[in-house]
């Protein structure tokens, strides 16, 4: 093979750290934009938040500001190999013979190299406001003689853990028996079940070479869990469905066996279908669950109306106990945008509505003015102090106008989908138009990706529920007008079908595609079928009303 040399040009995009930055914060949700902007102020120290005021009599001395600075560019140094953008930077920026030189290159950096969408202030501070601080949840638990407030107090939501501890309190159980208990509610998972066997839990704690130690560990916990599973709420303890609703028709047969009206004809039916029942959770789940009547009748050895009876009473049960203790608060979407309402231009045109940014979730922040000026008057020794110097303060202000060209681009996008989703706000679901990523990307000279990192885990705030801004985008369906219909609008209507059936004869797929017909929509069976399960709507046989 013979050996040459080439010359070939070509065209490549080279990003800039900043760009890196800005890219890597739009992709970021609220509460990940939160952490990230608390580990910037913890590492960078000329940046703060704009209403936090350094106390400026401390620094009223020249030997005291030098002294801080000298400080900062020490730490600088030790980690500035260890910053994202410094190898970057320390190409770009070229090596100061002075410092006052290096202060006049930091007080007039360059500019922001964005998408040309927005119009940078020289000064930092002009934008958001404050994040939301953390709390500290845990005060009261670290320092015993603190007290908390009434309301704080009310809005402390009991846990299934706190709740079952305390229920064991007035239990009058020796010493291993109570811990035995204590560690097996300690096992249990959000919803109530015990997943781990008690043979592993017993392995967990002893050693499982002793057989002995291991057989009084199992007893222990069996005990244990029997007294478990008589505590509130019904079913807790349980370490599969059908243990979790044996144990709710049990409670019930045992409430119709100790009630005063024994004799009652309704009450010995009640009895009938709970025992019925009992004899359903013993079988396969499988056959409950496909409501296979035969098959149970068989396996079973009653009549049809008792299992149906049976199957009834047990659809009313509830299938995770530990539910109603859930943190609904940990659940709760704070909306980036807010859609207001503008009214109407004129009396019979349509109502005009644009997106507001929620200024509570924006981080304001600007540049340590102290820090900044003070950095004039530093005389550093040599030329890498200035350097890590000038680092960091550059970072502050990528930082803050990074931020800054998040939350306009978000803006801008969120009015864009306003624009083209006017008949959501007016009329709801049905109402929504087809949308795709690079219909926004057009009409804002951006790219699609760059649309598809601001629309996930951002939420907007509308007259009809909080969506993701993922949510206004769907594919369209043809109809016979020849416009399009949103795949969005043809989930509501198949929603609106099925919530205005007949339950004893429930809408098949094939019926839902013909009625979405007779609207002028085209659309298969599969296609309703697949927007069905995804909306999370059992199948027709599981629909039917025994």
């Amino acid at each position: 093979m013979k050996q040459g040399l080439s010359l070939r040009t070509s065209q490549h995009l080279s990003l800039t750290p900043q760009l890196q930055q800005s890219i890597r914060l739009l992709q970021l949700s609220t509460l990940e934009l939160s952490q990230e902007v608390e580990q910037a102020l913890d590492e960078n120290p000329f940046l703060e938040r704009e209403t936090d005021e350094a106390v400026r009599e401390e620094f009223g001395n020249n030997i005291v500001i030098e002294n801080t600075i000298k400080s900062i560019a020490d730490e600088a140094i030790n980690t500035s190999a260890s910053t994202e953008y410094g190898n970057d930077i320390s190409h770009e920026i070229s090596t100061p013979t002075h410092v006052d030189d290096v202060a006049e290159s930091i007080t007039s950096p360059s500019d922001w190299e964005g998408d040309g969408s927005i119009d940078i202030s020289p000064d930092d501070s002009e934008w958001g406001g404050d994040a939301t601080a953390s709390s500290s949840q845990n005060s009261s638990q670290n320092n015993p003689e603190s007290t908390l407030d009434a309301t704080e107090l009310a809005r402390q939501q009991e846990s299934l853990t706190m709740h079952l501890h305390r229920q064991a309190l007035a239990l009058r159980l020796s010493e291993l028996d109570s811990a035995a208990l204590r560690y097996l509610i300690e096992s249990l998972n959000d919803e109530g079940y015990l997943e781990d066997s008690l043979q592993s839990l017993a392995q967990s704690l002893g050693d499982p070479e002793d057989i002995e130690q291991q057989d009084e560990l199992v007893h222990r916990f069996t005990v244990a869990l029997h007294l478990l599973q008589s505590l509130d709420p019904t079913g807790v303890g349980a370490r599969d469905l059908s243990e979790c609703l044996s144990l709710q028709v049990k409670a019930k047969l045992n409430d119709l066996n100790l009630a005063s009206n024994l004799a009652t004809s309704h009450a010995t039916q009640l009895k009938q279908t709970c025992r019925t029942a009992l004899s359903i959770l013993k079988q396969p789940t499988d056959f409950l669950a496909r409501r296979d009547l035969k098959k149970l009748m068989q396996l079973c050895r009653e009549s049809e109306a008792s299992i149906k009876d049976a199957i009834a009473l047990i659809a009313h049960l509830e299938p995770k106990p530990g539910r109603i203790f859930a943190d609904v608060q940990r659940n709760i979407i704070v909306p980036d945008v807010f859609v207001v309402s503008l009214g109407r231009s004129k009396p019979g045109s349509e109502p005009q509505f644009r997106a507001q940014l929620n200024s509570d979730i924006m981080p304001k922040l600007k540049v340590h003015d102290i820090y900044a000026n003070a950095l004039k008057n530093f005389k550093g020794e040599g030329a890498s102090g200035a350097m890590a110097l000038q680092q960091r303060l550059q970072e502050a202000r990528w930082f803050i106008k990074s931020i800054q060209q998040r939350f306009d681009t978000i803006l801008r996008v969120s009015n864009a989908i306003i624009e083209r989703q006017k008949g959501f706000l007016m009329h709801g679901e049905l109402a929504m138009r087809p949308l795709v990523l690079r219909d926004i990307a057009d009409e804002l000279g951006l790219h699609e990706s760059t649309i598809s990192r601001v629309t996930t885990a951002k939420y907007m705030s509308t007259p009809f529920g909080t969506y993701e801004l993922k949510y206004f985008f769907g594919s369209g369906l043809n109809t016979e007008g020849g416009s399009n219909a949103s795949s969005t609008a043809v989930r509501a209507l198949i929603k609106q079908f099925v919530a205005a059936e007949n339950p004893k004869k429930p809408l098949s797929d094939n019926k839902i595609a013909a009625m979405l017909k007779e609207q002028g929509i085209d659309c298969a069976r599969r296609t309703v079928a697949k927007y069905r399960e995804g909306m999370k709507i059992a199948p027709t046989n599981l629909r039917k009303l025994l």
